[in-house]
């Protein structure tokens, strides 16, 4: 089911781990620019060039119980690598452990979210950083298209949702939002009411103990993270992802980096992707220090 390839400081044994990381090098339903099947391995390589050391959080990775489990061995259709997908992280989340996903395109994130509410015992909230909505019902005949996930999510496994970055989608997809009450920040909304006020906001929104939290790198400028499946210019900063993500992994109980591309760049978007990761990590390990 996986093949075994290493992230750096993820050295503890699957047993002892408390953060469980692992690759899916799918990316058959890309609509612009595929490639993203290479994003896991890319982002184990970025993972060397940083210290192990954190300072904001007075963390050290060699102190953590971390296990890369490897890389998913996908289909090549979506359906049976999303069914596969579910089937593999659901036993990570009843051993206890945090998934920690590396896509891969973002039809991928939905059997994850299933598999930790499944198992979360209570309702969960789902927060993604996204420039897309993903609320198509289906796209290029494809139910389970990467254009596709927060539709799903939405209306299979939790409405308790919120999407950050937003500023790219069709009409109707806007349409939908706002006939349907949903929770989300564009890009400019971040810019024009500052990244604290809007976590303080989502956090009292969402009003529940446990959320999945997924990065599609697309939120991101592409002047920080060019090398994407589906760039979009005018998003988020690094700054403000890492914000958010610091906010918000101490009651996170799944996360997941998606859409990167590594060959369309010189590795710019595999190295903030990976230090994004590990800022999930050191933020969730400090909350429980």
């Amino acid at each position: 089911m996986f093949y075994k390839p290493d992230m750096m400081d993820a050295f503890a044994d699957y047993d002892s781990a408390k953060y469980v990381i692992f690759g899916v090098p799918f990316d058959a339903t890309s609509s612009f620019r595929p490639g993203s099947r290479w994003a896991p391995d890319a982002m184990r390589k970025a993972s060397v060039n940083f210290e192990t050391y954190n300072q904001h959080f007075d963390i050290d990775f060699e102190d953590l119980l971390i296990h890369d489990i490897g890389n998913l061995e996908p289909y090549s259709s979506v359906d049976e690598t999303l069914e596969d997908l579910y089937h593999a992280v659901r036993p990570i989340v009843k051993d206890g452990k945090i998934p920690i996903m590396m896509g891969g395109e973002h039809s991928l994130t939905y059997p994850c979210v299933k598999a930790c509410a499944e198992e979360a015992g209570e309702e969960i909230g789902f927060v993604v950083l996204d420039a897309h909505f993903d609320l198509r019902e289906e796209y290029g005949g494809i139910r389970n298209n990467h254009a596709c996930v927060s539709r799903h999510v939405r209306d299979d496994i939790t409405d308790t949702y919120v999407t950050i970055g937003v500023r790219s989608g069709p009409k109707e997809e806007w349409v939908y939002a706002k006939e349907n009450g949903i929770k989300y920040y564009t890009a400019d909304d971040v810019r024009e009411t500052g990244i604290k006020q809007v976590i303080s906001e989502v956090k009292e929104y969402l009003g529940c103990k446990k959320i999945y939290l997924s990065l599609d790198m697309d939120a991101i400028d592409p002047a920080y993270a060019p090398g994407l499946g589906t760039p979009e210019p005018f998003g988020l900063t690094d700054i403000d992802v890492r914000e958010v993500i610091r906010a918000l992994a101490p009651i996170s109980i799944g996360f997941d980096v998606m859409e990167i591309a590594p060959e369309y760049d010189n590795g710019i978007s595999a190295l903030l992707g990976t230090k994004l990761l590990r800022e999930f990590i050191a933020a969730h390990a400090a909350s429980e220090k």
